[in-house]
């Protein structure tokens, strides 16, 4: 099996050596197209090339097949077994007799198209291709015959042999990217490359106890945020080499057609049960209600609104128990990316494990009582949140923020029950030759072992390695009582000043609380609200008091602080004396130009 960094260095390669293919096509388009428009067909027409290639050995078996069993009402079964896939085509056409006959490219093209099995045409259905073959085909723009010969080119073969499904993934995951760009699209994806799933991987393999229990690795596996099912590939890869007989069931979740229609293509490319890749919208349309996983992994959008989903969603959390939202309240409008944690959470076994990709935001967002803050304590409060991961930034292929994988366990190892263990990984990187867009930096497998080292010694540490390059990487931890994360806010009251500096009381005797002079302190939960007030407060303020009916209890992840080290300034009078020949440097240069300055 390829070395698991090949693989990486490889899907540079792969993309690159299939751009021509991708422009050539689109150049093909240019006229009666916008460039905002190219997706409608470049990526149907991917996929149905592919379908193409991995049938191609067996074509002539299948039609055997269909003439041999033509009489049978069913005959799905005899047709799939002869094809080696979960899917067919009984047209007498390929892709080069097409091209050898342009004077009836449409009936023939058609013809070609219908000939695909029930799972197919449900896939170029969702994509609404037939439309496209109509517009390809009008008479005054014909190009249906000009885009088949594009898909004949040598640099078109896409069997599988050629490009594992993984990298095939990533190739479709360039192409929407492409496109999206055209038109200034942001869904808010950022393509999960094969290092990343890699590390995901490994980390939630650490973390389950009972991942090597019995003969073999049997797991089932779920991303909510599925795209085209990369992730759910690249784990399932991952999985296959620490285990190659592992039995990985995966399942996903898409509400793009198109990405769902790849997503579903490449489940029938691997033999595997294409029903388990489910259309509709997680978090308003749940389509695997009372379904549980050993594993969820998934890179959900950052910073999207989920207006659209409100109103499901809000129903569903207003329900008893709140469904999959069982917290006090939910997160502003403007970003549903921690809806996703509560959604990935409810998937999970009682011993599942979850790795997630996070912005910083969730770290802190939010004051206590919000939705965000109430979703922080209920994750840290049922002692699930077990490590994050911080990346190193330049990661993604169309993003450079800084970016960080949080991992969730349900059952906790005991030596990690109320704890979390923040490591910051952002030096522990390898610089790629070539960049992917905004991806310049690799987890490559030093990389990605000193990372997981840390995670498995949990503990506070450093730990410094060699890159396969030779240059140096490092990873730091910091073990933290979960405790730590929470604090009591309290409204600190002072009183209305007299003329002579004194407490101005009411008719019972009390002070009155002067509303402009309010203020709040945090204090950590591990403290005495009491002490703390009479100890940092009261020497500077003697008649202050806290209104204990105002406290609220929040939680913030301070990553930043936590790893935050002081740099000692420069002595003033270092500063100073370079101040000083700096000076000089710039009068002997104005008297090189001008002469003597007087």
């Amino acid at each position: 099996m390829a070395d698991s960094d090949d693989l990486i260095k490889a899907v540079g390669a792969n993309i690159q050596e299939k751009a021509s293919l991708i422009w050539s096509a689109a150049d093909t388009l240019r006229g009666p197209y916008k460039p905002h428009e190219y997706g409608l067909v470049i990526l149907p027409m991917t996929v149905i090339k592919r379908f193409h290639d991995c049938l191609a050995p067996t074509h002539d078996a299948v039609l055997a097949a269909a003439e041999k069993y033509k009489t049978l009402a069913v005959k799905d079964g005899f047709l799939r077994e002869a094809s080696g896939y979960p899917f067919y085509n009984t047209s007498k056409f390929t892709f080069e007799t097409l091209k050898a006959d342009p004077e009836n490219i449409e009936d023939n093209f058609k013809d070609y198209i219908n000939g695909f099995s029930d799972n197919v045409q449900d896939i170029l259905a969702r994509m609404k291709f037939a439309d496209q073959i109509e517009r390809l085909s009008d008479p005054d723009a014909p190009l249906l015959y000009q885009v088949v010969c594009d898909f004949c080119k040598p640099q078109a073969d896409m069997s599988p042999d050629k490009i594992k499904a993984v990298d095939m993934g990533y190739i479709f995951e360039n192409l929407i990217q492409r496109f999206s760009e055209s038109y200034d699209e942001d869904a808010g994806a950022h393509f999960t490359s094969r290092d990343i799933v890699y590390l995901m991987t490994d980390l939630l393999i650490q973390a389950d106890s009972h991942v090597f229990d019995g003969d073999r690795i049997t797991k089932t596996v779920y991303d909510q945020t599925m795209g085209t099912s990369q992730m759910l590939g690249c784990t399932e890869e991952r999985l296959r080499q620490l285990d190659s007989e592992a039995r990985v069931t995966c399942y996903g979740q898409e509400f793009n057609p198109f990405t769902f229609g790849i997503a579903k293509a490449s489940a029938l490319i691997r033999g595997e049960d294409d029903t388990n890749m489910r259309f509709g919208d997680t978090l308003s349309a749940d389509k695997f209600e009372g379904f549980k996983f050993d594993y969820c992994i998934s890179n959900p959008p950052f910073g999207d609104p989920w207006n659209p989903q409100a109103a499901a969603v809000e129903k569903e959390f207003k329900s008893a128990g709140g469904g999959r939202f069982p917290v006090e309240k939910l997160p502003a409008k403007g970003d549903g990316q921690m809806l996703f944690v509560l959604n990935g959470l409810s998937k999970l076994k009682d011993d599942g494990v979850m790795a997630i990709i996070q912005d910083a935001s969730p770290l802190y967002k939010g004051k206590p009582g919000s939705g965000e803050d109430s979703i922080r304590r209920y994750v840290l409060e049922n002692d699930w949140l077990d490590a994050i991961v911080q990346l190193p930034c330049d990661s993604f292929y169309n993003t450079g923020i800084a970016t960080y994988v949080w991992l969730f366990s349900k059952a906790k190892a005991p030596e990690h029950r109320d704890h979390v263990l923040l490591i910051d990984a952002s030096r522990c990187f390898e610089k790629r030759r070539k960049g992917i867009g905004d991806k310049k930096n690799d987890i490559t497998k030093p990389c990605r072992d000193l990372i997981v080292q840390a995670y498995s010694e949990y503990r506070d540490a450093t730990w410094v390695g060699t890159g396969s390059n030779g240059q140096e990487v490092s990873v730091e931890a910091r073990l933290m009582e979960t405790v730590e994360f929470g604090f009591n806010r309290v409204a600190v009251e002072s009183p209305v000043v007299d003329e002579k500096g004194g407490p101005v009381l009411n008719k019972r005797g009390k002070m009155q609380a002067d509303k402009a002079k309010e203020d709040t302190e945090d204090i950590p939960l591990t403290q005495d609200i009491d002490a703390y007030i009479e100890r940092e407060v009261r020497p500077y303020n003697k008649y202050a008091w806290v209104d204990k009916k105002k406290t609220k209890v929040g939680y913030t992840i301070p990553f930043t602080r936590v790893f935050y080290k002081y740099a000692e300034l420069e002595p003033a009078d270092e500063i100073a004396k370079r101040i000083l020949e700096h000076e000089k440097t710039l009068e002997e240069s104005l008297e090189a130009l001008f002469g003597e300055v007087r």
